[in-house]
């Protein structure tokens, strides 16, 4: 099933998938300074930080079948953080383009934070949202740079004023 993480409806429940995606888009300095004293715990790693490759599919037209794209380079892990006892560990896993082991880690961290019910409004309003409304930024900002470059075509006819010769003819 192909889903779109780009459309936000107006106060959405918690969804993981959903919280997992803006993690993984979030610039790297805004994910850390968001996180504070979190960034800095020391997980227990169940898979280290790695980076290999996946491949994108595409759609003609957004709607047409599915189609091979390409392949990008993607880092993965998952962490487990300390809790009062092995039951009530939290395991964070994050998937995110590029090479960076650190981004992986804090998202995998801020997905592991954000199953504890305790804590998830907190980390929604401190985490999350200033993340989502910086991500809806860019978007409104390379939407306005793509639509600055858009050209819409009229055709001669219509820009001469008529198509079949109905201009009246001085006579």
């Amino acid at each position: 099933m192909f889903h779109t993480f780009d459309n936000h409806p107006a106060n959405p429940p918690l969804d993981r998938a959903q919280w997992m995606a803006v993690l993984a888009r979030a610039p790297l300095p805004m994910l850390e300074q968001a996180l504070g004293e979190h960034a800095k715990r020391t997980p227990h790693w169940l898979r280290a930080p790695e980076t290999g490759l996946t491949m994108v599919q595409g759609r003609a037209g957004g709607t047409g079948e599915r189609f091979n794209l390409g392949e990008v380079t993607v880092t993965r892990c998952a962490l487990r953080l300390a809790g009062a006892s092995r039951e009530e560990a939290l395991v964070g896993v994050a998937y995110v383009l590029g090479r960076s082991h650190r981004h992986a880690q804090l998202a995998a961290v801020a997905d592991a934070l954000l199953q504890d019910p305790g804590q998830q409004a907190a980390l929604d309003a401190s985490v999350l949202e200033p993340l989502r409304r910086h991500l809806a930024q860019r978007r409104a900002e390379r939407h306005a740079r793509a639509q600055a470059s858009k050209v819409d075509f009229i055709t001669v006819a219509r820009e001469a004023g008529g198509a079949d010769g109905d201009e009246e003819e001085d006579a």
